[in-house]
């Protein structure tokens, strides 16, 4: 027999009852597929720069994106934070997903133990690990083993930390499992490989008291990697990746469009996660899927939820060091985006769902294929320079140049805003970014491109799976700051 939260997932999931779909939304959909064919193929009949027609439209498009953002993001300037409300204190639990992160685990719960205003309850969603998170719990938090499925009496150190064991069945279930088993008003979801600012849980707090139709929020994440030559590499292009992807939620929240927050620190409002029945154990990427699905809900329900993301609740979270783990995660977060674009292909162009539906969901049907276009672009760049081809290549190169210089513009005002908002000055530098605006578009958007085409290929062959990955940055930043225990 199926509980409550797996019933409320039946009846709000797309992918579990599936809507017909518009044909304006086939329409959208499969004109941007079908405009990458025209595109590509004008570059073997076409000669000067038509020919590079497919790298025109990949351009224009990022370029109005950014102006969008540009637009949408002036009111950063004078953001503020939330203000103290002199109604009861919502409670907040906190689910730590974990499954063998035994050597981080202690990094995560600590900074969650040093909350300024800590959270009413910590639980440990530990998915079947098979290292020794049971020995870290048992012994150095003091909480007795409950039968898998069962949530544990509160540690005899820490009475607000609790440890909830699943069988291994994915991120998505174990959270579930800690759902039903919490009461708190607000909960935040923390990966064990997430260090959370001492004053983020007050941050949430205070967003979600200030407005009760808050459902979702998303929390400021900062990349750590390894203390290698490649995490260094990586590190450093993803950190302004970041900050101009926070920047971009911003300005899309300010639209009333905000689909994205990040799993690895977010909160959500308990009784409308409960509604829609919680996370999708079937989804790649589900944090992102329940967004989509708290929207629905709403429009079909008649409520008024809206989606944020709050500057002043801030973490550092392990990011890939090695290039074999960065295309893995970008590979699952691109194949998950596909699968969740497609269970809600209804949505797109449907104004029933106000800018959701004619404003973002047409833009994400965009980016399905944006990273094709994009790797497109380089190739057909790089094949007209060695063939000689220099009628095509000089102008396609020219214009490149050019949209470098707008991206630079760009990375630097996202750090402008960033700063303000945040009031974080530590984690981003104007020179680095300059250079990283230079080295960019030939390096590490290449990369982002190919992680995105092998999700592709994920999609289209149905694997679920995520590949293992190795944390080096929360262990990288432990050293570097205190002995190894």
């Amino acid at each position: 027999m199926k509980t409550s939260l797996e019933e409320a997932l039946f009846l709000a999931s797309p992918r579990l009852s599936p809507r017909a779909t518009p044909l304006l939304s086939v329409l959208i959909h499969g004109s941007v597929i079908a405009l990458w064919f025209v595109l590509f193929g004008r570059a073997f009949f076409l000669h000067g720069v038509l020919a590079w027609s497919a790298g025109i439209a990949y351009i224009f498009y990022d370029t109005a994106l950014l102006a969008f953002v540009t637009v949408k993001s002036f009111s950063m300037l004078r953001a503020v934070e939330a203000p103290e409300t002199k109604g009861p204190k919502v409670t907040l639990g906190v689910i730590v997903a974990a499954y063998n992160e035994a050597n981080v685990l202690p990094d995560t719960l600590q900074a969650l133990l040093d909350q300024t205003d800590g959270p009413d309850e910590i639980i440990i969603a530990d998915d079947g690990s098979v290292d020794s998170t049971g020995v870290l719990l048992a012994e150095r938090y003091r909480i007795a083993p409950a039968p898998d499925g069962q949530i544990s009496r509160p540690s005899l150190i820490y009475p607000n930390l609790r440890w909830l064991r699943v069988v291994h069945g994915g991120k998505a279930r174990a959270l579930n499992a800690a759902i039903t088993s919490v009461s708190s008003d607000a909960l935040m979801t923390v990966d064990a490989d997430t260090l959370l600012a001492p004053d983020a849980c007050r941050a949430m707090r205070r967003a979600f008291a200030a407005e009760p139709e808050l459902v979702a929020a998303a929390g400021i994440l900062t990349p750590l990697c390894g203390k290698t030559t490649e995490g260094w590499f990586l590190q450093w292009f993803q950190t302004y990746e970041y900050i101009r992807n926070f920047v971009s939620r911003y300005a899309w929240m300010r639209a009333e469009s905000l689909l994205l927050v990040s799993g690895a620190f977010a909160c959500f409002r308990r009784e409308p996660l409960l509604q829609v029945g919680g996370f999708d154990p079937e989804c790649l990427v589900e944090d992102y899927e329940l967004i989509h699905r708290l929207r629905r809900f709403a429009v079909d329900h008649g409520r008024k939820w809206t989606v944020r993301v709050i500057g002043s609740a801030q973490a550092f979270t392990d990011a890939p060091s090695t290039l074999a783990s960065f295309l893995r995660q970008r590979r699952r977060w691109f194949a998950g985006f596909l699968q969740t674009q497609y269970w809600n292909r209804d949505m797109t162009g449907d104004r029933r769902y106000g800018k959701v539906g004619w404003l973002m969901m047409p833009m994400k049907a965009i980016d399905t294929v944006q990273p094709i276009y994009g790797l497109t672009a380089f190739a057909l760049l790089v094949a007209f320079l060695f063939t000689g081809n220099f009628r095509t290549f000089g102008p396609a190169f020219a214009l490149t140049v050019g949209k470098i210089a707008i991206d630079l513009a760009f990375h630097l005002w996202s750090i402008h805003l960033y700063r303000r908002w945040t009031r974080n000055a530590m984690t981003s530098s104007y020179g680095m970014a300059i250079l990283a605006a230079f080295a960019e578009p030939f390096t590490f958007q290449l990369l982002r491109h190919t992680g995105a085409a092998l999700g592709w290929v994920q999609f289209i062959r149905g694997r679920r799976t995520w590949g293992i990955q190795h944390r080096a940055g929360l262990l990288g930043q432990r050293r570097a700051t205190r002995p190894v225990e």
